[in-house]
């Protein structure tokens, strides 16, 4: 550690992880969680900073392996030199302010009540970080608002005595057709993050798809799965491809049994929440040279920042090379896009603006839909039998499940639900957020005359309004009730 300790200012940082010695002299300035957390552990052993949120293996898995300058000697750290983990999200004077806070788990009536509640327990940071979007947030509410504009069309005096919610996704059997899609940092959420993720996802029977930046190792996730429950593989390419190769092979090898691949974010979309509540975390803090410190970038830029902008059609050979699992492209926005992903030989795709996290204005994923399987159809009657289509972003009822599926969906994603109802409640919460989603789906289907998931078609939905989004709707009371509007800088003295 002698030497370590030499290396303390913010000019010429190095941080000891896991018995790793990094050099972050030039990343601390695009760190996720501000520069400070860095700087001010420069010249110690960080561990149980960086433990509190992190998986064992995110800095080996994101940062360039030059920045490794060597291997500390365990038996020379002092206490002095090791940094204080962050206060526990369990400490018991917190866990009982926020238990105040909360209602009783069975007051929870729809996905709503648990963004309410998380809004009220989780930390600033967490919170910015998952209930942010991109520029004006206009995307993001469309996602949600989009689906209003479906109109349902119910048949009567059908015979649904019994209703059969039950699908498949890439072959495999879910309870209904639903998944947890991926979504990053978990621990924010709760100190069980992904396991709590998995553990619920197998109880409900609906896939969890594995986010790269997640706060447990990948074998962590896949140890936490029961029985033969489904999981899937997301993907952020990094641009050393033997990386995203070595990654993909620990999938395939762990019973993953989809590749999804992200491909709507060559460069993280501009969110503004996450960005100003790192700047004001940091507008106490005295820098050396500030003028090289980023200080209002926010959690999301620098956990993506070894994606390959480079990323492109002529790639996805190779990654049908490197697997033999089922490959998804995540993140397709426009039909054309679609019909390639078709033609390329791949086995979907996920319409997703990325929770309007990205691009603001781009179209939500249900409008998409309805061009989208037109032309597929267009392209060949047939693609249904070796082609699937999902959407995420917005779902918020089980009517917005039926619409996507009568539209030709196969299944829909949910991210945000899973994350607030984490927060709120543990496990349990997002046990119980399925379970509202599941009853909730087979009350809709019983009113639309519907018996089964394979009953549902074009015929039950109207899209007249769907593509007008100057449409004239109801106040989206639930939705507006809970959303916290973007504020200035000057708002806020």
């Amino acid at each position: 550690m002698r030497e370590i300790r030499k290396h303390n200012s913010a000019q010429d940082c190095w941080v000891v992880i896991h018995g790793k010695v990094w050099d972050l002299s030039k990343f601390h300035s695009a760190h996720p969680g501000g520069s400070a957390i860095i700087t001010e552990n420069a010249g110690k052993d960080a561990t149980a900073a960086f433990a509190a949120i992190h998986p064992k293996d995110l800095a080996d898995k994101l940062l360039s392996p030059e920045l490794c300058v060597g291997i500390v000697d365990a038996s020379t750290i002092t206490n002095s030199d090791r940094s204080e983990a962050p206060p526990s999200s369990k400490d018991a004077e917190d866990e009982a302010r926020a238990a105040r806070k909360r209602p009783p788990l069975a007051a929870m009536l729809n996905v709503f009540d648990f963004e309410a509640v998380a809004s009220q327990v989780m930390s600033r940071e967490g919170w910015c970080y998952y209930s942010s979007g991109a520029d004006d947030e206009l995307t993001l509410r469309e996602n949600h608002l989009a689906f209003q504009r479906v109109w349902l069309i119910p048949r009567v005096l059908v015979n649904v005595k019994e209703v059969d919610t039950r699908t498949t996704m890439l072959g495999r059997s879910c309870a209904f057709p639903l998944y947890f899609t991926a979504t990053a940092l978990g621990k924010l959420a709760h100190p069980d993050g992904e396991l709590a993720i998995t553990r619920a996802a197998g109880k409900a029977g609906v896939p969890y798809m594995l986010p790269t930046l997640s706060s447990y190792t990948l074998e962590e996730m896949l140890d936490a799965r029961s029985g033969d429950q489904t999981q899937f593989g997301q993907l952020y390419v990094n641009a050393d491809r033997s990386r995203s190769k070595a990654y993909i092979e620990r999938l395939e090898r762990g019973g993953c049994k989809g590749l999804f691949i992200t491909v709507d974010a060559p460069q993280l979309g501009r969110r503004e929440k996450d960005m100003r509540n790192k700047f004001r975390g940091e507008g106490t803090d005295v820098q050396k040279d500030d003028s090289n410190v980023n200080r209002s970038d926010g959690v999301a830029r620098a956990i993506s920042s070894y994606i390959d902008p480079s990323l492109c059609w002529n790639d996805l050979e190779w990654f049908k090379s490197v697997t033999s699992m089922p490959i998804v492209l995540k993140g397709v926005q426009c039909a054309e896009d679609a019909v390639m992903a078709y033609r390329a030989g791949l086995a979907g795709v996920v319409l997703s603006n990325h929770g309007g996290r990205q691009l603001d204005t781009a179209r939500s994923g249900i409008e998409i839909l309805a061009e989208v399987t037109e032309a597929l159809s267009t392209a060949d009657v047939a693609w249904r039998d070796r082609f699937e289509v999902y959407v995420d972003g917005g779902v918020r009822r089980a009517s917005d499940i039926f619409k996507a599926i009568a539209l030709g969906a196969k299944a829909v994603g949910i991210g945000r639900p899973v994350l607030y109802s984490l927060a709120s409640y543990g496990q349990a919460g997002v046990e119980r957020m399925a379970q509202l989603f599941k009853a909730e789906l087979e009350m809709v289907m019983r009113l639309m005359g519907t018996p089964s998931i394979a009953d549902i078609s074009r015929r039950h939905v109207s899209t007249r309004s769907l593509r007008d989004h100057a449409g004239v709707a109801p106040r989206d009371n639930l939705m507006l009730d809970t959303y916290q509007p973007l504020r200035t800088q000057a708002s806020r003295l």
